[in-house]
């Protein structure tokens, strides 16, 4: 029986030795690099994944990161990461994760064969919901009884899996296979399968943003600046794409307290904030539609 690529024993793996830690450092950043290339291969179902998930934004649905294990961490640090980036509500991203997100430096690691209690998590779930299941090996029980849920309730299944042909793939609607080589450190899943999950959900959320007109020219016009980081990053995003000076940025983000959009037509083309609103209201907050009116 052949063993799925991601508990294979990697052809450079008996070259790690502990008297040479520098050559086996080589070896580790280079399955690196060729795990994270393996997101080049899989941009088509990426993109129709980001698709799905601004579908479900607009539409007022949630979506939701489901995983177990260092696949849960990842896909947590990106839900995590998506309100102070992109200002998507909390109210709309759920995180789940076999057997809850630790609370110390231990992992549940017997939870993910179980799915107690995943039906109740799941219970509010819609069609018009999107679903991120990501699984390593693709056949993590907790994960796939997720996707099994989510069928029964027509939601949308992306499912992020490293090992082809395998039963989170194959079920879901819109599969991303990352098809990494064997570890280094066979079955060490945390290592390059973990990096080309990071950067699939990095994709995913990112180009989702793209969509719902969250990224102008390369910058995130949706962020809200409740912090000092925030407010000089906010300042600086208003005076590059509005052509003025720091201080008429920084008194339009006050007007428009701390939100970059409206700060922007307000500084640029010189609106309230009222006549600001309405107009991003009018192009579906879209700025570069906004700011040619």
């Amino acid at each position: 029986m052949t063993l799925p690529s991601t508990e294979q024993l990697h052809q450079e793996a008996t070259r790690l030795d502990r008297s040479d830690l520098t050559l086996s450092a080589r070896l580790l950043a280079s399955g690196q690099v060729a795990a994270a290339n393996t997101a080049l291969e899989a941009v088509d179902a990426i993109a129709g994944g980001a698709e799905s998930m601004a579908n479900t934004i607009r539409s007022g649905g949630v979506i939701h990161y489901i995983a177990a294990g260092s696949s849960g961490l990842m896909a947590a640090a990106d839900a995590q990461e998506l309100g102070g980036t992109f200002s998507i509500p909390a109210s709309q991203l759920r995180i789940h994760m076999a057997g809850g997100l630790p609370t110390s430096v231990e992992m549940p690691g017997a939870a993910e064969d179980e799915d107690e209690g995943l039906r109740n998590d799941l219970q509010d779930l819609q069609a018009k919901d999107t679903i991120i299941a990501v699984s390593a090996s693709g056949s993590t029980p907790y994960t796939l009884a997720a996707c099994e849920i989510a069928r029964e309730k027509g939601a949308t299944v992306i499912g992020i899996a490293n090992n082809a042909q395998s039963p989170l793939l194959e079920g879901a609607d819109i599969p991303i296979l990352l098809a990494t080589p064997p570890e280094l450190i066979s079955g060490s899943t945390r290592m390059g399968a973990g990096t080309a999950q990071k950067i699939a959900l990095n994709m995913l959320s990112s180009l989702m943003a793209l969509e719902l007109g969250h990224v102008y020219r390369g910058m995130m016009v949706n962020l809200r600046a409740d912090n000092d980081k925030l407010r000089a990053r906010a300042a600086g995003i208003v005076t590059r794409i509005a052509e003025v000076d720091t201080d008429t940025a920084q008194s339009a983000l006050e007007t428009a307290d701390g939100d970059v959009k409206p700060a922007i037509l307000i500084a640029a083309r010189g609106l309230s904030l009222a006549e600001a609103t309405e107009r991003l209201n009018a192009t579906n907050g879209i700025l570069s539609t906004a700011l040619e009116i």
